[in-house]
């Protein structure tokens, strides 16, 4: 009886040294950024770490215990509760040091009213120092809440309130802020390797009560918002859908409620009978007469019998808002939809001051015509004191259609900021265009300095018609990082100071259209936008597909024109003459003559197919017979030239193609069978206009590939001529322009003759180094003339 109990004491003290055993610390690799999110629960104060037993001996310090967030609450919705997903995006990283982001979203007033919170879900990376990190955010520039970034194994979710009247009515400004410190490492490069992803799908403002779900007026059609992916889909219901006459009334609904919501990622369903499930950035919208909507929505208020009706109805099964817009005929019909669109109206010919973009990004980018200074205070760039390695923050311009100066231009950025003693020589500070490099300062000096509207030039070599995105980067190098001693990474000794009194200028510079120009038309929605006549546009069927597909295209134009496009539809190319115009449908419904007009081969109408799952990838037999030959003779010749073509490339902007006095004749394109789709810019046949091409293989391909193209993290890459979109890969193409014409858009002015003149030289460095030979023989001969009549004479 003695040995059993001994040894059931044994086992029972096992089992507690067992339960006791701390688990090693784990190495393995980080979960992915979209890992699923886990449900928000209530924030309590965390414990102390446990000592991890190491696999070797040596010294581990305990972790301390990290504070509870400020006023937390529990992030489960109560019943009745309605949820609004506030990020415009598919995905949200915050990554470096320090970074910062910013958007708006539109709040109705039931929805301002309301009692909120606002709940994010996170994940960061195993690097990132938990006591020296930390994320923060505020809405309408007042802080909520702010949190030690420490969720590096799996998602966490965190949840703050919001203060009552904090909310207003329409737009409130979002902001997520990220100051990381990585744990062990003092390096420049170790700074990438910072990230904290915030998940869209666990990101939302949850208001108490069902009057916040509800749309009392058409006016909410602006607070459609996204869904937790960062999408915002229309789904409209129109039984007369492929009527005669129902499709330019329909198309000018869609650019209307594209302009109302303003979100970046916008796509629109058509269908005949069948009413769509609600949801978050979700809108249904059923259109017809009274008799044509009676059988699908019964609960159709009896109004619109006798007078146009544009109002929101609930949808019994579902109860989401339904945008509902009828009338007796569809003459009434009509006259309904413009009470909804007539609102984004604009002349053509009038100048906007701002590309409106805060939907997405905030504020909105000052569009600039000329000689412009502007504080960076009014880009949204704030003083920041900054104790790390590499400081980085952008801001947002945007340059008109007709934009000119890419070869010669130069902007400058007049800053404001100082650096500490601390700061080895050796840092710099560079400025980065669309992700390109375009300026670098060096820091020089030692015992610390301030700079005072310091000019840094920046050459615009990198701009494009539309949205810019300029970017400013300090790189602090230290003697205590190369020591990098335990704790020098927590440091929060303020290295380096951006002063938002820093001005952006942007001088004069050429304005002369190009055609073709799709980087034009993405940025600006050019030549369309500016048109004061309808524009032609050939559909050619009036199915879902391709309706979905037109809708969701002319709504991204009409938010870069920034007011409805007003479109004509035509049956055949023939009576369009030599106007701009648009079109739109698969390839072999698309008329020879149109795509001989854009350079692309007619028989690509029998040859174009997507390549499916099933099918082997397309071998290019001339491309893969010239890497062998490569391979065995010449690769070393091969190699020097291409270095050399690089370095010309790199250092003077020297190409094959300013080496020539007359540019390349455009070559017949041929679509590729990895492409799914492919838009095309041409010339009219008198040359008079310029003819878009939206194309596919089918009406399948034509949605889905504009579905994803007109997505915001793809339509600023759309450019060249022709561009083209895989479906299978996600990969974008572009062939660059070799010719193009002129198109005046300004007064004819010496100035601006001045300034297209030293553009094109610049370009054209041939034509410019003749013409420089020719006006010195010229004055040679002249000035000899003019002596020889000078002076005594034998």
């Amino acid at each position: 009886m003695r040995e059993l109990f001994a040894a059931s004491l044994f086992l029972l003290g096992t089992s507690v040294l067992a339960c006791a055993q701390t688990s090693p610390f784990d190495m393995s690799g980080e979960r992915p950024a979209g890992a699923r999110p886990v449900a928000p629960r209530p924030m309590l104060p965390a414990q102390p770490s446990p000592v991890p037993v190491p696999a070797l001996p040596q010294t581990v310090a305990p972790q301390p215990p990290t504070p509870p967030p400020a006023n937390p609450v529990a992030a489960a919705p109560q019943t009745g509760d309605s949820r609004r997903y506030i990020v415009p995006f598919s995905e949200l990283g915050l990554v470096g040091e320090y970074d910062r982001k910013s958007w708006s979203i539109y709040l109705t007033t039931e929805q301002a009213s309301a009692k909120a919170r606002l709940t994010f879900t996170y994940q960061n990376a195993i690097v990132v120092a938990p006591e020296a990190s930390k994320l923060t955010v505020f809405i309408n520039n007042r802080l909520i809440g702010q949190r030690q970034v420490g969720s590096p194994d799996s998602p966490s979710a965190v949840s703050f309130e919001v203060p009552q009247g904090l909310l207003q009515p329409g737009a409130n400004l979002v902001t997520f802020e990220a100051n990381q410190r990585h744990r062990t490492d003092c390096s420049i490069d170790s700074t990438y390797e910072l990230w904290s992803n915030i998940d869209p799908a666990g990101t939302y403002l949850s208001f108490t009560g069902s009057d916040a779900s509800r749309f009392s007026g058409t006016d909410a059609i602006r607070a459609v918002g996204v869904d937790g992916t960062g999408r915002t889909a229309f789904n409209l219901v129109v039984p007369a859908m492929e009527q005669p006459g129902t499709t330019k009334p329909l198309l000018r609904l869609a650019q209307g409620l594209s302009l109302l919501s303003g979100m970046p990622n916008q796509t629109f369903a058509f269908s005949a009978d069948t009413l769509p499930a609600g949801g978050p950035g979700k809108m249904a919208v059923l259109i017809g007469t009274a008799a044509e909507l009676r059988p699908i929505f019964p609960g159709l208020p009896p109004a619109a019998e006798s007078a146009p009706l544009a109002a929101f109805a609930t949808e019994p099964r579902s109860g989401s808002p339904v945008l509902l817009i009828s009338g007796p005929s569809w003459q009434a019909v009509s006259t309904a939809i413009e009470t909804i669109v007539s609102p984004t109206d604009r002349a053509p010919e009038t100048r906007r001051d701002v590309l409106t973009t805060q939907r997405w990004t905030a504020p909105d980018a000052p569009l600039l015509f000329a000689d412009t200074r502007i504080p960076l205070s009014q880009l949204g760039i704030r003083t920041v004191d900054f104790s790390g390695r590499r400081f980085r923050t952008s801001f947002n311009i945007a340059v008109p259609a007709d934009f000119y100066a890419n070869s010669y231009g130069e902007a400058k950025i007049l800053l404001d900021a100082a650096y500490s003693s601390q700061v080895l020589p050796g840092s710099h500070v560079d400025i980065y265009v669309n992700g390109n490099i375009a300026s670098t300062v060096p820091i020089a000096t030692t015992n610390g300095g301030i700079f005072r509207q310091l000019p840094i030039r920046v050459t615009m070599r990198h701009f494009k018609p539309g949205l810019n995105s300029i970017a400013i980067e300090a790189v602090l190098m230290t003697a205590d990082d190369v020591a990098c001693a335990p704790g020098a990474t927590a440091s929060q000794t303020p290295r380096f100071a951006l002063f938002d009194t820093s001005e952006f200028h942007m001088p004069d510079f050429a304005r002369v259209g190009q055609r073709p120009n799709l980087a034009a038309m993405a940025g600006t929605s050019y030549p369309y936008g500016r048109s004061p006549q309808p524009t032609p546009l050939l559909i050619d069927r009036t199915d879902a597909d391709t309706l979905s597909a037109t809708a969701t295209l002319l709504g991204q134009l009409a938010i870069a024109a920034g007011h409805p496009i007003a479109i004509e539809t035509v049956a055949s190319p023939g009576v369009i003459g030599d106007r701009n115009a648009i079109f739109i449908g698969s390839i072999s419904q698309m008329p020879a003559t149109v795509l001989a007009q854009v350079n692309v081969a007619t028989a690509s109408q029998a040859s174009w197919r997507p390549v499916t799952d099933s099918q082997p990838t397309e071998i290019d037999n001339g491309k893969a017979l010239e890497e062998w030959r490569s391979r065995i003779t010449g690769s070393a010749i091969r190699g020097r030239i291409e270095a050399l073509r690089e370095w010309l490339r790199r250092n003077f902007d020297i190409t094959a193609g300013s080496l020539q006095f007359v540019p390349n004749a455009e070559e017949v394109f041929t679509p590729s069978n990895a492409a799914t789709l492919m838009i095309a810019q041409g010339k009219s046949p008198e040359g008079g206009g310029a003819w878009t091409v939206v194309t596919s293989p089918s009406a399948g391909d034509l949605r889905e590939g504009l579905n994803a193209l007109t997505a915001q993290r793809n339509w600023p890459q759309i450019s060249g001529h022709i561009t083209t979109y895989s479906s299978r890969t996600g990969k974008i193409e572009s062939v660059p322009v070799t010719r193009f014409d002129f198109v005046p858009t300004e007064g004819l002015s010496i100035a601006n003759y001045r300034l297209i003149a030293a553009n094109w030289l610049s370009t054209n460095i041939l034509s410019y180094s003749f013409l420089l030979v020719v006006l010195s023989l010229l004055i040679g001969l002249a000035t000899s003339r003019m002596l020889s009549r000078l002076g005594r004479s034998k």
